[in-house]
């Protein structure tokens, strides 16, 4: 399980630390875009991690109604439509427009590999039933986990934008700063 730790080094022991949304009115502009951006990426990061379990959760899922239909046909010969039937489904979660590419993707593939370090996904139909419960449940919880602290997340983004939104309210920021700054001005 994700763990945060207090004062720990890690961008989400950062992001989710106690004192990263203290004093949001005493920071300059380019400090908070700076914890809002890295915010971003934390939840990027998160939001990839949450997709791969998803993944895992269809594939386990797939193998366990293959076998309670007397289905012939192999989870692998069917994996692009076990993964494509949640792509295109209704969204579920808090998804908001991803622009940033994610920064640990190896690192978070591994992870969830080790959730299961015993079950090998890439042939369900030899695991037992009580082995496709077992990382079927590990997966989801996980996945709760991580869409816990991803909701956590997105709610220090949402309150570091309503900082920089009141800003520009009440013109203590400008536009035309910004403008200047995104051109490589000294703004």
């Amino acid at each position: 399980m994700i763990e945060v730790r207090p004062g720990g080094r890690r961008r989400i022991d950062r992001v989710l630390g106690p004192g990263y949304l203290s004093d949001l009115g005493e920071l300059t502009l380019s400090v908070l875009r700076e914890r809002r951006d890295e915010a971003a990426q934390e939840e990027t990061d998160l939001s990839y991690l949450r997709r791969l379990l998803h993944a895992r959760i269809d594939i386990v899922r797939a193998e366990q109604e293959r076998r309670s239909s007397g289905g012939e046909s192999s989870v692998v010969e069917r994996l692009a439509a076990i993964l494509a039937d949640n792509a295109i489904g209704p969204a579920t979660g808090s998804g908001r427009h991803q622009r940033l590419e994610p920064s640990r993707a190896g690192e978070h593939r591994r992870f969830a590999e080790a959730l299961i370090g015993d079950t090998d996904l890439s042939d369900v139909s030899t695991l037992s039933d009580e082995k496709l419960v077992n990382a079927l449940n590990r997966y989801a919880d996980e996945e709760v986990s991580v869409s816990s602290y991803r909701r956590e997340v997105q709610s220090v983004m949402d309150t570091i934008n309503a900082e920089i939104a009141t800003r520009y309210r009440k013109g203590t920021a400008s536009v035309d700063d910004l403008l200047d700054t995104e051109r490589g001005g000294s703004g």
